[in-house]
C-alpha cells in the first residue's frame, strides 16, 4: 500500500477521529478523493491500525491491495472498475467480454442492489464493513434512491464513504445522510515536491501543476500521458496553426478539457486579467472576444456527449479546426 500524500495524510488522520457511519468526501477532480476513501475503509478495516492509519501488511490491507477483500465493497462505474483493476461481477464482465454492451460510465443499479446484498450478511471480520462509492455523483436517480434507505439506516456494522467530484449532482437526500468533508488544497509547493518525488522532473512539475489548476493527481496524470512542459506551453499556439499532433494520443475528455482552458485564458487575457492554466507569453495575440465567447458555449455544448464520439480522429480535427477559426479571428 504506497503512502498517502501528506495533504492527504493530514485529512486521514483528522476524519479517523470524527465518529459516524457515513462520509462525503467531496472537492474537485484531481484533488485525492479516491485515495483517501480507500485509506480511509482501509484504517477502519486493519486488523492492527496505527496512529496513522492501516498497518499495510497484516490480512485485511492485503486483502484490500489485491481487490479481494470480504468486508470491502466498491461501486464504480464499470470503466472505473476496470482501470482501477478492481472485480466486475461474473455476470457483467461476462457482457462486456462477449460484447453484447459496453462497459458502463455510470454506476448501475444491479451494482448497489449486490451492496445492499452485502450490507445485510454477517461481516467476515470483527471490523465491519465498508462501502465505497467513487464518483458518487455517477449513480443516477434509481441507483442513489436504492441507496437511501441503507445509508440512513445501515444494517449492522456497515459504514460508507462517498467520494465525490460534483457534490451538487448528489441527491440532496443523499448528502444530508453524510458528514460532508471538504477536501483541502495543498499548498504550491507541498504539491511542488511531492509531484518530484513521483518522478516528474522539477522543470516539468510546476507548469503541469498550473496546466492541472492546482490539482496534483491530475498533473500527475498529464505528464503519465506524455504531456512535459514543453507540450503544454507550445499548444495554444499549435493548435491557432491546426496542428493536433500533440493531441492525437489523448483521450476526447482530455482534448476539450485542454481546449476550454485555451479558451478560458484567451478570454481572460482579453479582459486583461491573468491566466490560469497557460502562462500569458504562451497565448497566441490574436482572437476576438466576441468569437471566443461564441467558442466556449460551443465547448460547453459539446462537453454534454463527449464520452461518447463516434469518430475520435474526425472529432479531433474537427475540434481543432473550430479552435483555429476562434484563435485567428
Amino acid at each position: 500500500m504506497k503512502p498517502l500524500a501528506p495533504w492527504l495524510q493530514s485529512q486521514l488522520l483528522s476524519l479517523l477521529q470524527r465518529p459516524g457511519h457515513a462520509f462525503l468526501l467531496q472537492g474537485p477532480s484531481g484533488l485525492g478523493q479516491y485515495e483517501l476513501g480507500l485509506a480511509l475503509a482501509s484504517a477502519w478495516l486493519c486488523h492492527a491500525p496505527t496512529e496513522n492509519g492501516a498497518c499495510g501488511v497484516c490480512p485485511s490491507c492485503h486483502g484490500i491491495s489485491v481487490r479481494a477483500h470480504a468486508d470491502l465493497t466498491v461501486l464504480m462505474p464499470e470503466v472505473d472498475m476496470l482501470e482501477w483493476q478492481w472485480p466486475l461481477p461474473e455476470k457483467s464482465l461476462k457482457e462486456i467480454e462477449d460484447k453484447k454492451r459496453k462497459p458502463s460510465r455510470e454506476i448501475r443499479v444491479e451494482a448497489m442492489r449486490d451492496m445492499l446484498t452485502f450490507s445485510q450478511t454477517t461481516s467476515a471480520g470483527v471490523r465491519g464493513k465498508v462501502v465505497l462509492i467513487n464518483p458518487a455523483e455517477r449513480m443516477n436517480h434509481i441507483t442513489a434512491n436504492t441507496l437511501l434507505k441503507t445509508l440512513e439506516e445501515p444494517p449492522g456494522d456497515t459504514r460508507f464513504i462517498l467520494a465525490c467530484q460534483a457534490a451538487q449532482e448528489l441527491l440532496p437526500t443523499v448528502r444530508s445522510r453524510c458528514q460532508n468533508h471538504h477536501m483541502a488544497w495543498p499548498a504550491l509547493e507541498t504539491a511542488t515536491e511531492w509531484l518530484v518525488q513521483q518522478s516528474v522532473p522539477t522543470d516539468d512539475a510546476g507548469v503541469l501543476l498550473q496546466a492541472a489548476g492546482g490539482r496534483p493527481d491530475d498533473a500527475l496524470m498529464m505528464f503519465r500521458s506524455g504531456i512535459k512542459a514543453s507540450t503544454w506551453k507550445s499548444l495554444p499556439v499549435q493548435i491557432s496553426q491546426g496542428d493536433v499532433s500533440a493531441l492525437a494520443d489523448q483521450s476526447p475528455v482530455w482534448v476539450l478539457s485542454c481546449l476550454q482552458k485555451i479558451c478560458h485564458d484567451m478570454l481572460c487575457a482579453k479582459m486583461g486579467a491573468a491566466p490560469r492554466f497557460f502562462n500569458l507569453k504562451d497565448l497566441p495575440r490574436s482572437g476576438q472576444f466576441d468569437t471566443l465567447s461564441a467558442w466556449s458555449r460551443e465547448l460547453l455544448m459539446m462537453a454534454k456527449t463527449v464520452d461518447h464520439p463516434y469518430q475520435p480522429g474526425l472529432l479531433l480535427e474537427a475540434w481543432v479546426s473550430r479552435a483555429q477559426r476562434a484563435l485567428t479571428s
